[in-house]
């Protein structure tokens, strides 16, 4: 039945009615808000911001859902779980990112202290009913196997934990020989599309149903 028309028979009455129907009617899905707490590689650094993931991502969702970046560059752990409370606050998010961690690993922090930090983001966030995503990221191995299997585990202890999914590590795919820049940190904007791919395998089964969503 056409929505005007249905609209039409709502103004006579049974309006709970009506809004349960209009709720199904196909188009009219509620669309996700996706938050992204990220760092650096999240915020295109050194790249033009319309070429960076996130705003991939936003291109390829289409209208019916909304992207939050929330990433800072520079963000470690600690910061994010601070900041956390209050953006879950300001955009109620249906589904949270977390990108956090690469910049503890460059500075030698505690990977025991990192766990706790996302642990608390991956709690604050479940308590305000958001689907988490956790995306990984490794450090260089010159940090020592000790050091870097520590790092790693976070991850995978806390997906476990949680029962959320996992990304093991975003730049997975990208040619760390020539995908980034000077720094030999950063991706450039070339690897941008592969780090959207990355993503988008774990975040696409996590989204409302929506007509406008592409891939």
């Amino acid at each position: 039945m056409p929505i005007a028309k249905l609209a039409r028979r709502c103004a006579g009455g049974a309006l709970l009615l009506c809004v349960a129907v209009l709720s199904l009617t196909p188009g009219a899905a509620r669309a996700d808000t996706i938050l992204v707490m990220g760092d650096s590689l999240s915020a295109a650094y050194g790249i033009d911001p319309q070429a960076g993931w996130v705003t991939l991502l936003e291109k390829r969702l289409g209208s019916e859902h909304e992207v939050v970046n929330a990433s800072i560059s520079g963000e470690t752990t600690s910061g994010g779980s601070a900041r956390l409370p209050e953006v879950l606050g300001q955009y109620h998010p249906d589904i949270v990112l977390l990108e956090l961690g690469g910049n503890d690993g460059l500075r030698g922090l505690s990977p025991q202290q990192m766990q706790v930090n996302l642990a608390k983001m991956i709690e604050r966030s479940q308590k305000e009913n958001a689907k988490v995503l956790l995306l990984g990221i490794e450090v260089p191995p010159n940090y020592g196997p000790a050091y870097t299997d520590a790092f790693r585990d976070v991850f995978t202890q806390l997906a476990h934990d949680y029962q959320v999914p996992l990304l093991p590590f975003l730049l997975e795919g990208v040619d760390l020989d020539t995908m980034l820049q000077d720094d030999g940190i950063h991706p450039t904007a070339e690897a941008q599309p592969i780090i959207l791919d990355n993503v988008w395998s774990k975040l696409e089964p996590m989204l409302t149903p929506s007509t406008n969503a592409a891939g």
